[in-house]
């Protein structure tokens, strides 16, 4: 996303966009999926909007992604453990807060988007807060929020996402409007193998002995840990149990990172919707052979699975998991490295949301060696088993999409009773983009 300095004509609907109420966001909320340059071709609400696509602007864009994942100060993460009575909780992995949350402060999600510019990523999971609530002024702080976003977005290509409007690419429904000129698409996605691993610290933190539900044995070789009394062999978990709670961890913080973008679009004025009618893997690069790149993600294969598996974005987003690390010690001393080394989430030299930082990151014990050989040796069970990690889930989630654009009014006008679209969209190119703003109407017909 280009980095522009933006006239300060344009304040009053941030403004406006502060102050609109919640209340009205939800109830207001509906998926407007007809914009400017689209065409229903025949049925009873027929329509040829008389405008041309009209990309958002880099302002639009960036309040939707502040929406999206802007950071919001500092979470305040999981404060008690029984195991650890005398200490704070040593299960968050991330306090930077940000507008959805996240599964014990894992904070994997990262958001995608497409436009008429190209390809864009924004990463804000690992920035640092300023202070413990970001958002207090109107005015000041939105700045701020916006240029956080803006710096921790980049462009990752020039051309729009290269997704056929054909079947198998996305269901028949959307071929006329999905990722259409003009519109944005927004693609949150979240690492389960990062969510797993977070997961499974806090089981074994626990005592808990993960099984192999399918086999009926215990998930790797775990007699000396109980032994030890690392873990507890009355306290079995199923292991798909533990994985499927690691993917539903990531769809739910996804649901939200969308939901939080739809509403901000009602208190916009711009249409669009949160659907799931495209083809993951397509929008991945699975088809990459086939000349269709989508996203450009790394996948790999195996003969026991039906579709290939996305591990990561090579430089970008990659997976704690092989091929991104030669084996699954590798990858946990990675994920105990982001909790407890240099920078690390308990790392005492980095501030937080107490008075007292220092002292609570201090008296945080970090994982001991049979700790972390324990975690490895259920992680590598996972990936000798089933060939991947997870083993039953997708290592990258990408579960629903949000399209924005401009609502072309005329053709809610034309088929809807009054009602269909709110205040904020009737006035939107106006507060948006100017008072002349409103490109005028190509001579198009319109069909009856």
């Amino acid at each position: 996303m280009p980095h522009a300095n933006r006239d300060r004509s344009v304040d009053p609907p941030l403004g406006d966009l502060q102050r609109f109420p919640l209340m009205q966001a939800l109830f207001g909320r509906r998926a407007r999926r007809f914009g400017f340059g689209m065409e229903i071709p025949s049925g009873p609400l027929a329509f040829r909007s008389r405008q041309d696509p009209l990309p958002l602007s880099e302002l639009e864009t960036a309040v939707l992604i502040a929406a999206g994942t802007g950071v919001s100060g500092w979470n305040f993460g999981v404060p008690f453990g029984p195991r650890r009575p005398s200490e704070h909780g040593h299960f968050t992995h991330r306090y930077t807060g940000r507008t959805t949350p996240t599964a014990a402060g894992i904070g994997t999600p990262v958001l995608f988007h497409t436009d008429d510019r190209g390809i864009h990523l924004t990463y804000t999971r690992d920035v640092e807060p300023s202070r413990i609530r970001e958002l207090e002024a109107i005015d000041d702080d939105v700045e701020r929020i916006l240029a956080v976003c803006r710096e921790h977005t980049r462009q990752l290509d020039d051309r729009r996402l290269d997704l056929p409007s054909e079947p198998g690419h996305m269901l028949e429904p959307n071929l006329w409007m999905a990722n259409a000129p003009g519109s944005t698409l927004f693609m949150p996605m979240g690492d389960a193998s990062e969510q797993l691993l977070g997961l499974m610290a806090i089981f074994v933190g626990n005592g808990y002995t993960i099984m192999d539900d399918r086999s009926g044995r215990p998930a790797g070789s775990l007699a000396p840990f109980h032994r030890s009394g690392l873990l507890d062999e009355a306290k079995p978990f199923p292991l798909t149990v533990l994985e499927q709670s690691a993917y539903e961890a990531n769809c739910m913080e996804l649901a939200f990172m969308g939901h939080n973008i739809v509403l901000t679009m009602q208190a916009m004025g711009l249409g669009g919707l949160f659907y799931n009618g495209l083809n993951r893997w397509s929008v991945l690069g699975a088809g990459a052979d086939q000349g269709v790149q989508g996203l450009g993600f790394r996948f790999v294969r195996d003969e026991r699975w039906t579709v290939p598996e996305p591990v990561g974005l090579d430089g970008h987003y990659e997976g704690l998991c092989p091929p991104y690390h030669p084996d699954m010690r590798s990858a946990v001393e990675a994920f105990v490295e982001r909790k407890f080394g240099p920078e690390g989430a308990y790392d005492p030299g980095r501030p937080g949301p107490w008075k007292e930082s220092r002292r609570v990151k201090g008296g945080v014990t970090p994982y001991t060696d049979e700790f972390i050989d324990c975690m490895t040796e259920v992680a590598q069970y996972v990936l000798d088993t089933f060939g991947k990690f997870p083993g039953t889930v997708p290592t990258m989630v990408l579960t629903g999409f949000v399209q924005a654009q401009h609502i072309d009014t005329d053709y809610y006008d034309t088929h809807f009773e009054p009602g269909a679209y709110l205040e904020t969209h009737a006035r939107h190119m106006e507060r948006w983009h100017g008072p002349e703003a409103e490109p005028p109407a190509p001579e198009r017909p319109t069909p009856p």
